[in-house]
């Protein structure tokens, strides 16, 4: 075995590595693709990498065959885009998983870059997504909208209506909201499912205490 197949398994294990730090990071915040799914997508795109830079020499040599090296390379990032689409989810007015999917596409770069021998390029762009995922809500709080999601239960039409009113009066943004109507114990029970932001950042019990002072809200669920 030659030593440049012995740099081909060290850049896969590399890619590898890497891929699965940034699933990490995922996988603790209980996202749809974590450190498994973050580990193979790196891993293959190194591969696949190798294979689209070195996998075809035997055929170069012979004479009057020419091939365009970066076709591989070029169908990995098609590809994972199309992996990366599955974890996106639209409900209503709503999507989840567009980080999730980004960091998937992001982290078939780090494999591609590690996979053609830019060691330095991929680490630094681990680094960085890293520094993305978990420093930007942090550095930029005071600009982006706090967001809540929480469950109210109420006995009439009448009571949906100030709930949403007097969530408008305390300056919430209403993004998406959906009512169900339930029958319990011959009792008709309306549901409010909300999803809100408010550049005032509020602890959950004010918004509890608010909306409980309202007549005919039974129960609030944060979630």
């Amino acid at each position: 075995m030659s030593f440049e197949n012995y740099e081909f398994f060290i850049r896969v294990l590399v890619a590898g590595v890497l891929g699965a730090v940034v699933g990490l990071e995922r996988e603790k915040r209980f996202k749809e693709a974590g450190l498994r799914t973050h580990f193979l997508v790196a891993l293959g795109s190194a591969v696949m990498m190798i294979i689209s830079k070195y996998g075809f020499d035997d055929i170069l040599r012979e004479e009057g065959i020419g091939l365009d090296p970066s076709r591989v390379a070029a169908q990995i990032v098609s590809g994972v885009g199309f992996l990366g689409a599955g974890m996106i989810l639209v409900q209503r007015q709503s999507i989840y998983g567009l980080t999730t999917a980004a960091g998937i596409w992001a982290t078939a770069g780090i494999g591609m870059s590690i996979g053609a021998g830019m060691y330095e390029l991929g680490i630094f762009g681990t680094i960085l997504i890293l520094v993305g995922l978990e420093l930007l809500n942090r550095m930029f709080k005071f600009a982006i909208p706090k967001a809540y999601q929480l469950t109210v239960e109420c006995l009439s039409t009448e009571t949906i209506k100030m709930v949403i009113d007097n969530l408008t009066l305390h300056q919430f943004t209403i993004k998406d909201y959906r009512v169900k109507m339930e029958n319990v114990d011959h009792t008709t029970k309306y549901v409010i499912y909300l999803k809100l932001q408010s550049k005032k950042l509020l602890e959950d019990n004010q918004i509890t205490q608010t909306l409980y002072k309202i007549t005919g809200v039974t129960s609030i669920i944060f979630h």
